[in-house]
């Protein structure tokens, strides 16, 4: 059995900023980078602000060439369906598990707010499991399920930073376009606009 070691936040920022422009145009070498190198939950403690109403978005590092986000969730969250704009997503769990159900996008037109998705796989995310986002069928939702009884904190690298992102119901079959904000930035709550 083979000892990980868990890297302080800061170690993994240094060492996630040496990776050149190429290695966000996939997704095999960032993946592979998270599953060597799990972050120290302790070491988040400064990015994580909680809100019993709705999971947070905490900006820990940001460059041209990606972000870094964690978004802690409290029992019971869950994300809208969305997408990423066409860039690549990294996902880790330092701190508890999250489920990430996928999507089929069948039809969509966002002019009319209309759309159609069947779900396909469906995969838990924990410290042993991080995930790519599969840039084929980029659409899908994470949830922390209630039976998981515990609250959750996912690091999330996007390959480049971005403001906004379609969003989905597969029940009314609508979608749209909604703007993203942080929480929090480099440790200190944003104030709302």
């Amino acid at each position: 059995m083979s000892v990980v070691t868990l890297l302080p936040v800061d170690d993994f920022v240094a060492r996630l900023r040496q990776f050149p422009e190429p290695c966000f145009a996939g997704t095999e070498q960032i993946l592979r980078f998270l599953e060597e190198n799990p972050v120290a939950p302790a070491t988040l403690e400064p990015y994580l602000f909680w809100d019993a109403r709705h999971y947070t978005r905490n900006l820990i590092d940001k460059t041209a060439l990606y972000e870094l986000i964690a978004i802690c969730w409290d029992i019971g969250q869950i994300s809208s369906i969305h997408n990423h704009r066409e860039q690549n997503c990294w996902m880790a769990a330092p701190i508890g598990r999250l489920m990430v159900q996928n999507y089929r996008v069948l039809e969509q037109d966002l002019k009319r707010g209309t759309c159609r998705l069947e779900k396909t796989d469906a995969v838990e995310m924990n410290r042993e499991h991080p995930c790519a986002v599969n840039p084929l069928a980029p659409v899908h939702k994470v949830c922390n399920q209630r039976e998981f009884r515990a609250r959750a904190v996912s690091l999330h690298v996007y390959s480049r930073p971005f403001d906004s992102c379609d969003v989905y119901s597969d029940e009314q079959q609508t979608c749209g376009s909604i703007g993203l904000s942080y929480t929090s930035m480099y440790g200190e709550r944003v104030t709302p606009a």
